[in-house]
């Protein structure tokens, strides 16, 4: 069984099979940029990928802060520097609300697995940052980005926009090509979560003597990502306090007209009136 058996945290399926016609993902700017451009190779997830195949990526509305794209650049100036790259050419803008291009995920792997991976460059190996890694090859960019709104998880792209997005892929010189091994030769998606480590001459501790994790560069990344989150539970915050002032105002205009529609027993037409509950 390769990644057409892996269906869950998202859906099922893929570019291999499952329900997915033209599957697309949204994601936060730098990351979507420098996955279509081929810097980074590993899509960090929660959630093991639910597809196999071409992938779109779309970039999500949000624009990042000049600190948090610094950060996310540091850290694959440094891993790419493990072996020996010191030359990256990063993207000159992240456009936002756009769809970007595409890349082909051949398969996911947990990151315990990726960390120990002799198989693979050590910089691939520190892209490691998350529970599943999606594994990316292949990368093509369109000449033009089109725009068009995101939704969450793995979603299908509208045909019309797939049909004039074809069309204008063009490959990318990654920094860096990656071939992922296959642990099944005979199955270009054989790679997904517990196969690595299920092959035990393929896992190794960490080499003797090798560059150690650019700490630094990792923290930097994650504090990136954390600027981002705290972005999204503020503006999450603002939204949940203005219903609540809202609901609140509504009560109290409420309250306001209940009391004035019952009379008082000191006023002079309530004589007699019976006191009812409200």
């Amino acid at each position: 069984m390769g990644m057409r058996g892996v269906a869950s945290g998202g859906g099922g399926g893929g570019g291999g099979g499952g329900g997915y016609r033209n599957p697309c993902l949204t994601m936060h700017q730098p990351w979507a940029s420098l996955l279509v451009h081929g810097i980074k190779r590993v899509e960090g997830r929660s959630w093991p990928a639910p597809l196999a195949g071409r992938l779109w990526i779309h970039a999500a509305s949000k624009v990042p802060e000049p600190t948090a794209i610094k950060a996310v650049e540091d850290f694959y100036r440094e891993i790419y520097a493990v072996n020996g790259i010191t030359d990256l050419k990063f993207p000159e803008h992240y456009p936002t609300s756009r769809l970007l291009g595409c890349v082909e995920v051949v398969g996911c792997v947990k990151r315990e697995e990726l960390i120990h991976w002799e198989g693979v460059p050590e910089s691939v190996r520190l892209e490691g940052q998350t529970d599943f890694c999606w594994l990316c090859e292949q990368p093509q960019k369109l000449l033009v980005p089109f725009e068009m709104r995101g939704y969450q998880g793995v979603y299908n792209l509208e045909r019309k926009i797939f049909e004039a997005a074809v069309r204008g892929l063009r490959p990318v010189n990654p920094p860096q090509p990656i071939k992922f091994p296959r642990p099944d030769p005979h199955d270009q998606f054989s790679s997904k979560p517990g196969s690595i480590i299920a092959d035990r001459h393929r896992i190794t501790g960490p080499p003797v003597g090798k560059t150690a994790t650019p700490n630094a560069a990792v923290g930097g990344m994650q504090v990136a990502a954390t600027q981002m989150s705290k972005r999204n539970q503020s503006k999450d915050a603002v939204t949940q306090r203005n219903h609540s002032i809202q609901k609140n105002n509504r009560f109290e205009l409420e309250e306001a007209r209940k009391s004035a529609s019952v009379p008082h027993r000191d006023d002079p037409g309530t004589a007699g009136s019976s006191n009812r509950k409200i």
